[in-house]
C-alpha cells in the first residue's frame, strides 16, 4: 500500500523544468564519460631503450573505468587526452545536475504533501 501512495503522490508532482530544457542542457555536455585519466610511465618492449634503462621510462595515458562492477583500464592515445578531459568534466556536472534535480524533486514532493 505505501508503495502504491508513494507512486501515485510522485506521478502528481511536476517537475520544475521543462523536459526538452534538460535534453537541451544534456546536449550541451556533450561528449560524456565516468572514470578517471592518469599519464604513468611505462617500460617499453626494445631491450636497448634508453629511456628504460636510465628509469625514465616512457609516458602514457590511461584512462580508469567501472565496468560491470570490475575497474577496467585502457590506453589513451595523446591526441584523444583533452577530449577525454572535457568528457570526464562534463560527467561530473552532470553527476552535480543529477543530484540537484533529485533533491529538487523530493523537496516539491514535501511541499505536495503538505
Amino acid at each position: 500500500m505505501y508503495l502504491y501512495k508513494y507512486t501515485y503522490v510522485m506521478s502528481k508532482i511536476k517537475p520544475s523544468h521543462d523536459p526538452r530544457a534538460f535534453m537541451e542542457e544534456l546536449a550541451g555536455l556533450w561528449p560524456l564519460a565516468k572514470g578517471s585519466l592518469v599519464q604513468v610511465r611505462k617500460p617499453c618492449i626494445r631491450p636497448q631503450c634508453e629511456a628504460c634503462r636510465s628509469g625514465r621510462k616512457h609516458r602514457a595515458w590511461l584512462f580508469s573505468f567501472t565496468q560491470d562492477g570490475k575497474r577496467r583500464c585502457r590506453y589513451v592515445p595523446l591526441e584523444l587526452v583533452p577530449t577525454l578531459r572535457k568528457a570526464l568534466d562534463n560527467g561530473r556536472q552532470l553527476e552535480r545536475r543529477l543530484v540537484e534535480l533529485g533533491a529538487e524533486l523530493l523537496q516539491r514532493y514535501r511541499q505536495e504533501r503538505l
